[in-house]
């Protein structure tokens, strides 16, 4: 019994660690003021989630929605595409899965501000930044190697479609203008989906 109520003190505490770096972001980020304003103490979260980026971390993952975990439960209940049109339209909802929900909208200037921080400070975030990308790069070449990709190309293609994703992400958050952005990915797989017909 004790073990399920510490699990839900832990579950309440990032949904609340969540909203908290979602409004303030993390630039100030400081233990003491984030306990404060949760109604707890710096120990407890350290007891909890031993340090600041770990807890970072953790909340950022409280989110059953989050386009990662959409994207990898749809590909383990219908497989991976199986012709460059299923990958297009694939990839098409992970975009949606980014743009539409106002609640993803909000999270992406900490998801910015985590990747920044990776590149100022490759200790603390670093870690947190490089399983993010890993992940999106593994998911993605998993699928691509079902278009009989190699490995190599899988990965590189995978590596070209996330790093470029986080690009057209991030320019919206400063002008606004998501209606570009979309059009934008949009002619991005123009230029790649002929490609993807020719297997290696």
């Amino acid at each position: 019994m004790g073990r399920t109520a510490d699990q839900a003190k832990r579950d309440h505490l990032l949904r609340q660690v969540r909203a908290y770096v979602t409004d303030k972001g993390l630039a100030d980020l400081s233990l003491r003021p984030l306990a404060k304003a949760l109604g707890t103490s710096d120990r407890m979260l350290l007891y909890y989630f031993g340090s600041k980026e770990q807890l970072v971390a953790r909340a950022l993952d409280q989110d059953e929605g989050r386009p990662l975990l959409v994207l990898r439960r749809a590909l383990e209940v219908a497989g991976a595409p199986t012709d460059p049109a299923a990958m297009r339209t694939m990839l098409d909802e992970a975009w949606r899965q980014f743009t539409t929900p106002p609640e993803r909208r909000d999270i992406l200037p900490v998801t910015f501000e985590v990747l920044t921080a990776s590149v100022l400070d490759r200790e603390r975030y670093g870690p947190l930044m490089r399983d993010l990308l890993t992940e999106w790069r593994r998911v993605l070449a998993g699928a691509f190697t079902g278009l009989g990709m190699s490995d190599g190309r899988a990965w590189c293609e995978a590596t070209l479609l996330v790093d470029t994703l986080l690009g057209l992400l991030y320019t919206p958050l400063a002008d606004g203008d998501w209606d570009r952005a979309t059009a934008t990915f949009r002619i991005l797989l123009d230029r790649l989906e002929p490609a993807w017909h020719t297997r290696d």
